[in-house]
């Protein structure tokens, strides 16, 4: 097995966690009955078609663009496992879905706050000021939101499979068996976290829309929107290099996006490590899962004892 292991990332569903290694994407979640269910999917990144797009500040609106339908998938696909829906949405719902979420979060975080800021108009006619001042208030309305949605019963559950998303990865990362107990023994918060990208990317849009002038409404509405893969596409080199640096200015830069994961993950019980454990081992190679790795899917039925070590192979959905 090699030293170097694969970037992966996830994301918490509906009672369970989706994870996207190299090469596929699974999303494992409990069902009512107690069992681990696991879907795996090929990954078929459009940077796999057009090489060009895996450049750097190119990649990161890619990604974004993919990681919102593949959540999206997975989300629908762990409501359905989990008893929510009794199917999941067809591509047409999801296609309305995400185009109704871009509305809504275009209104929250583009429209209110850039119109928020005209009503002081009268008190400064610097744009640089009324830039940083818009900028300042999207930051607060996007950690009021966090704040309000974590205080929700649901959403809090959601959080802890977040947490225990972000400890198995630290787990894999550290070249240690997939075993809850080791699981547990990491920190839920992950620098690489969407939760960090978020906050960078509120704070890289302050400094790149501040220098834009002040034009008429709809005109700063239209710019943010245009420039959001720019903005995107620099808050994702950041993350990827505070995920591989030690460097102590970029870990100081990212230690806001850490401190914001108190509210978005919250400690997870052993069920839900087994759930996220699951749903890595489905994306990563036989080589990589580490001898001593138990078999919680038919621990969970019933077959197998915990310390049975022999991994489940996953069937792949097209």
């Amino acid at each position: 097995m090699s030293d170097k292991k694969l970037m992966v990332g996830g994301q918490a569903v509906i009672e369970g966690v989706m994870m996207r290694g190299p090469k596929l994407t699974a999303t494992a979640v409990r069902d009512p009955q107690g069992q681990i269910q696991v879907e795996t999917k090929p990954v078929n990144s459009i940077g796999d078609r057009f090489p060009i797009l895996k450049k750097p500040f190119l990649r990161g609106t890619v990604s974004l663009i993919e990681s919102l339908v593949i959540g999206m998938k997975s989300l629908s696909y762990s409501a359905k496992m989990a008893g929510e829906e009794d199917e999941q949405l067809s591509d047409k719902e999801m296609a309305g879905t995400i185009v109704f979420a871009l509305v809504l979060a275009s209104v929250l975080f583009i429209a209110i706050p850039t119109g928020a800021a005209k009503l002081i108009h009268g008190a400064t006619e610097d744009p640089v000021v009324l830039n940083l001042l818009e900028g300042c208030l999207r930051l607060v309305i996007f950690l009021l939101y966090i704040w309000g949605i974590s205080r929700m019963k649901d959403i809090r559950r959601v959080f802890q499979y977040h947490g225990a998303e972000h400890k198995t990865i630290f787990c894999y990362e550290a070249g240690l068996p997939l075993t809850v107990e080791n699981v547990q023994k990491f920190p839920r918060l992950h620098p690489r976290c969407g939760t960090n990208f978020l906050l960078i990317v509120m704070l890289v849009s302050i400094f790149v829309f501040a220098f834009l002038g002040w034009p008429s409404l709809w005109e700063r509405i239209l710019s943010r929107i245009l420039l959001l893969p720019v903005v995107a596409g620099i808050s994702y080199e950041i993350i990827r290099l505070a995920g591989r640096s030690q460097n102590s200015l970029i870990q100081t830069a990212i230690r806001p996006g850490l401190w914001l994961q108190y509210l978005t993950t919250r400690p997870p019980d052993d069920e839900m490590v087994e759930v996220a454990i699951e749903s890595l081992k489905a994306v990563l190679p036989e080589e990589e899962i580490l001898e001593g790795t138990p078999d919680y899917i038919h621990k969970a039925e019933g077959e197998t004892d915990a310390e049975d070590a022999a991994p489940v192979a996953a069937a792949v959905t097209e």
